[in-house]
Formats: structure tokens, sequence, C-alpha cells
């Protein structure tokens, strides 16, 4: 048996006027969407993403089963919503979530929000993103290092949009003591290196302070999109201060 111990932190940037990125967290549910579509349609989007969410933060029996449903239920609202209102019918949001049984995760994903797991101060990212960049990598076609620079790494395959049927990844994460996981939106994956990421998640067992230093490094970088960070360390059941022997202090 395991516990989890968390940090949360948004911030929209230095460009944006608005922040359209929405944010679940609770002992049994973390998430991130980030929402698309203009007019702040993309607010909207991720907004109900994660309400139709927080209907799962309860035990679940399939829990891979209730993220799918989940997914479902929200591309649908969103349809409805666009055949109400023509100027919504862009709109759409990415969806990362970890779903927690005492033991696992269950995971759930959509678009290019990402999930990062350091075990043994290893940097390791579970998700893939649905970039058409990213497809070109998967085919042989692009270079990893490559698609980091591409002016096109945002373009999506696959999110949850209104009038969309686009399925999201489905697995179960086992867990091991010590395990630190970021999930994050673009704003910070798109404009701070794996190995920084790496670095900051490394550098401090505060998960506040290292919300902050990762917000800090996207800022720093010209904060071009909205940046949303949830760090998340599996802990040994009742040691809330037990520590990993890779992580410095």
């Amino acid at each position: 048996m395991y516990a989890l111990r968390y940090a949360v932190g948004t911030d929209p940037g230095l460009r944006r006027e608005a922040n359209e990125d929405s944010v679940y967290f609770s002992e049994r549910l973390l998430a991130v969407a980030d929402g698309m579509g203009g007019h702040a349609y993309g607010e909207v989007a991720s907004s109900i993403a994660v309400a139709v969410l927080a209907d799962l933060d309860v035990e679940a029996d399939d829990p891979l089963g209730e993220l799918s449903g989940a997914a479902r239920e929200i591309a649908i609202r969103l349809t409805d919503l666009a055949e109400e209102n023509f100027d919504m019918r862009g709109m759409g949001t990415t969806l990362t979530a970890l779903l927690w049984d005492d033991e696992r995760f269950a995971v759930g994903h959509i678009g290019d929000s990402r999930c990062y797991v350091v075990r043994e101060g290893e940097l390791t990212q579970i998700t893939r993103d649905h970039t058409m960049v990213q497809a070109l990598v998967d085919d042989g076609r692009m270079a990893a290092e490559q698609a980091a620079e591409h002016p096109g790494r945002s373009m999506l395959m696959r999110a949850l949009q209104a009038g969309s049927a686009h399925d999201p990844d489905l697995f179960f994460q086992d867990v091991e003591a010590g395990d630190r996981y970021l999930i994050c939106s673009d704003g910070l994956s798109d404009v701070v290196s794996a190995a920084e990421i790496a670095q900051l998640l490394t550098a401090s067992a505060d998960g506040d302070e290292t919300v902050r230093a990762l917000i800090e490094a996207a800022n720093a970088r010209g904060g071009p999109d909205n940046i949303t960070c949830v760090v998340v360390d599996v802990l040994p059941a009742g040691n809330s201060s037990w520590l990993p022997k890779w992580l410095t202090r």
C-alpha cells in the first residue's frame, strides 16, 4: 500500500490574457486539461473536462472503463454546446488524468499534455503526444530532436473536441515508493527541455517548491502559453516524511 502527496500550480504565462488550462486534484484523481478554440472557449472546454472527471473521484471497480466513459461524455457535452453556438465549433481540450486505486494509477490521455515519472533519478515520459510531429517521429520520418523544435509541434491529431470521436489512450501504471510524477500542459514541455524538467523534479523534496520552479522555468523562456503542473509523490503508506535516496535537497 502507498500514499500520495501532491502539489499543484497554474499560471497564464507571459503572453496570454486568459488561462485556458484547467486542473483537478484530490487524493484519488489528478488531471490537467488544456483547452483550445479561441474566444475563451478553450477555457469552457477544459472546465467541462474536469467537471465531468470530478464524478470519477470515488472508488471504481473499472477505472479504465470509467476514464473511457468520461472522455465520451466530455465529447458529447462539447458537441451539444457547439450545436447551440456556432462559434464554439472549434473548441476542444487535451486531457491527461491519473486515477488512483491505492496500488497503481489508471491513466487516461489524449492530446499533448504530458505525464512523466522520475524513478531512481531517471525521467521517463509515460504518455505519447497525439501530434503530427510525434506521428512523424514514430514513422521514422523525423528525429525526436527536430520534433522538439518544430514550429508545428503543437498541431494535434487527437483531442476531445466537439463533433469528434477520438478515443484516449488508456493503461495502468504500476508505482514504486519514491516515484515522482508530473502532469503538465504543453506550456511547460514545449519550452523547458526534458533534461531541465528532470533536474527540477529532483532538486527538492518540497512539491510546492518544485511546482513553482517549473512554472518559473517556463516563464523564464518567454512564457508563451498557459502553464499547469501537478507533482505527485508516491510514499510508503503512513510515512509522509520518507524520501527516496535519489532525491537531492
